[in-house]
């Protein structure tokens, strides 16, 4: 962490210290009391199964600097303060002032991740790099990333999540983008958002705390983020279909070793072998591009930084079993669009190929119209056998049921299919796609697969 005081925790939040003195220097932050060691602040965070505060006092004993706490304490060192949850984020934005790095925000329906992992390859080809670690994307992953920004680092890349409006406000507001991203607006969260036009309303509120001259990466191949046209100054766009500042052609795939295309902008043309199979990831390897523009990166580290970048665990993370059977482990998350374009790398690949697809979350009044559609996409990409899984993925049985597929199995949950000897349902030859909403944690059924002999 950036050298940040006590003091200064006190004048961003306007809490009160109390049993300790100002000027101390701190270590870290931390909102996990087993992470509270010595020269680490402890912000006691209060959840719908816990309260932090129950656990300031150990915290302290443990070595913790200060506990910044909505509570009283008689003996240990506290900051006290209305609200610990949006002083987490007060303590960040001063925290990334402070810092005088610049940062990248990307937000998006899909593909946010692999772009924030392929945005940081290609900026670490000319600067120290920090990025968020996972899917700490939410008010309290981003500030938690932001305080693990370094006197090293130049650049900070940070995703941002949401599924309510204000919350891409918030983080705009805790890391204060110098250059955007939206890679897309799909129907991800559209049970709390309503419809894609609210979702686009959402996903612009990354603009919010940001400078009106900074550096916008839009996808052009997008049908709502294209009516931001116009609307701010230094936009870059990007994509396939729309050839506007940077596009892409003669993509060819290249199986489950990735995708080669060439990558051009109004200056210069690169051809690139992106390491990850799906058309989709042309788009996420000219968003990482249009943000090397941005910060004014040369061709060699663009192409370098997109050839050489490893996504997050469970993204197109691709193994074969000891009995030879190919696993595309998509686990991490999915909606609508992202199953489709698994499905779509699935449909390319050699042997037999199985599809285990499972519930997508957060679909609301159109969750069975959108798993039937997947369901029925499924069977027209040509699947060889279909594996359904989770309540919700009954409307792609149904759809299976309407098109006449008959090879296909369906569980109810994850838990029945774990239960089920399947030692015979993969063999030698297959790949195998395993992909649904987190929440589905189909992790565990990429194990049993993998322990088939």
């Amino acid at each position: 962490m950036i050298d940040f005081s006590l003091k200064e925790i006190c004048e961003a939040t306007g809490g009160k210290l109390y049993n300790a003195k100002e000027d101390l220097f701190i270590k870290g932050i931390t909102t996990d009391s087993r992470k509270a060691e010595e020269g680490v602040v402890f912000v006691a965070l209060r959840g719908e199964n816990f309260d932090g505060h129950s656990f300031a006092v150990k915290a302290c004993e443990d070595g913790a600097l200060c506990v910044v706490s909505e509570e009283d304490f008689e003996t240990i060192p506290y900051i006290k303060v209305k609200d610990t949850r949006r002083c987490l984020m007060e303590i960040a934005r001063a925290v990334r002032i402070k810092s005088g790095i610049k940062v990248v925000g990307i937000t998006g329906s899909v593909g946010k991740t692999t772009t924030k992992d392929m945005v940081s390859s290609v900026l670490s080809e000319g600067f120290s790099v920090h990025k968020t670690n996972g899917n700490f994307n939410n008010d309290i992953g981003l500030p938690l990333t932001v305080f693990d920004i370094e006197n090293t680092h130049d650049m900070a890349v940070l995703e941002m999540g949401m599924n309510q409006f204000g919350e891409i406000s918030r983080l705009s507001y805790g890391g204060m983008p110098d250059v955007a991203v939206i890679t897309n607006v799909g129907v991800s969260h559209i049970e709390n958002l309503g419809s894609r036009e609210g979702i686009l309303k959402a996903k612009s509120e990354i603009f919010d705390f940001m400078d009106e001259n900074a550096y916008a990466v839009l996808n052009a191949d997008d049908d709502m983020l294209i009516t931001l046209k116009g609307k701010r100054k230094n936009i870059i766009w990007y994509g396939i279909d729309n050839r506007e500042d940077i596009y892409a052609d003669n993509i060819v795939s290249l199986g489950l070793e990735g995708e080669m295309c060439d990558i051009h902008t109004m200056d210069w043309t690169i051809t690139v072998k992106i390491p990850i199979p799906g058309r989709h990831m042309v788009l996420n390897a000219m968003a990482a591009a249009g943000v090397g523009v941005a910060m004014g990166l040369s061709t060699e580290q663009i192409k370098t930084g997109i050839e050489t970048f490893s996504a997050t665990k469970m993204r197109m993370d691709i193994s074969t079993t000891e009995k030879g059977v190919k696993i595309i482990n998509d686990a991490y998350n999915a909606n609508p669009v992202s199953m489709k374009a698994a499905l779509d790398v699935l449909k390319n690949c050699e042997g037999r190929r199985i599809a285990v697809i499972g519930d997508m979350f957060e679909l609301g009044d159109f969750a069975q119209g959108m798993h039937y559609d997947v369901g029925s996409y499924a069977v027209d990409c040509g699947i060889d056998s279909l594996i359904f899984i989770g309540e919700a993925s009954a409307a792609m049985k149904k759809a299976a049921d309407d098109k006449g597929f008959k090879n296909y199995c369906y569980y109810p949950s994850q838990e029945e299919f774990l239960n089920e000897d399947i030692n015979g349902m993969f063999d030698k030859g297959d790949t195998v796609l395993v992909k649904a909403s987190r929440g589905m944690q189909l992790e565990k059924t990429v194990r049993k697969i993998q322990e088939v002999k």
